[in-house]
């Protein structure tokens, strides 16, 4: 018999279930709320949050979990050329709202609909303004042609979503994100699910122990 999801009141205390307590696909907690209080707690203890318009906040923590360490970045002989061609010019936090958006309007192959609904958007543009969440931008001829944007805590990068309009953007917003975080002392970066696109560029899969080890001592 499947347990009953654990629930939080909107406003409710700063709390969550162990996280071996989650699911089988690491669904760990229903409800509570989208402040900058809250998001930045679960982070910093591997959990985010991801639900579809109409449903409760449902709160994630998956076993395995996809990372990238920075030092294991993989740019492959393509997209090298593509970086040194100089076709792409690149800024950070240029303009956070038009990434999130970008991210949560552009069509995904195999996707209906995003999960990065307006509740979502307004919470993480208040973080953003907090100078917790961060945008990458990538620029071809003047225009926006790719990002993605995510939540920095301590020396660990939580990415939350990317889009390209041009190919390669999104790849090379990830070689530039990872450049900027080593400026800031970074050692991984969070990729939450993981996709073939990451694995390529150098992502792997650890246990959610490990994981949440790694949090302790990165987000202190």
């Amino acid at each position: 018999m499947t347990a009953p999801l654990p629930w939080l009141p909107e406003g409710g205390p700063l709390w969550f279930p162990p996280l071996w307590q989650a699911a089988d696909g690491g669904l760990l907690m229903a409800g509570g709320d989208l402040s900058p209080e809250r998001l930045l707690y679960a982070y910093a203890r591997g959990i985010f949050p991801w639900y579809e318009e109409g449903s409760p906040i449902l709160w994630w923590s998956p076993d395995p979990r996809c990372v990238l360490f920075l030092e294991k970045l993989h740019v492959g002989g393509s997209l090298r050329r593509v970086l040194n061609g100089g076709r792409f010019g690149f800024s950070v936090d240029a303009c956070f709202g038009t990434v999130i958006r970008a991210c949560a309007s552009v069509p995904r192959e195999g996707q209906d609909g995003t999960w990065i609904v307006p509740d979502m958007v307004e919470a993480y543009e208040r973080l953003h303004e907090l100078g917790h969440a961060h945008s990458v931008e990538v620029w071809q001829d003047g225009a926006l042609a790719g990002g993605l944007y995510g939540v920095l805590i301590g020396r660990a990068f939580f990415g939350e979503s990317m889009f390209h309009l041009q190919p390669d953007a999104s790849k090379a917003a990830v070689v530039h994100l990872v450049s900027w975080l080593k400026e800031q002392g970074v050692e991984m970066v969070d990729c939450q699910q993981t996709t073939p696109h990451m694995l390529r560029l150098g992502a792997e899969e650890i246990s959610r122990a490990e994981f949440a080890a790694r949090l302790r001592r990165l987000c202190a």
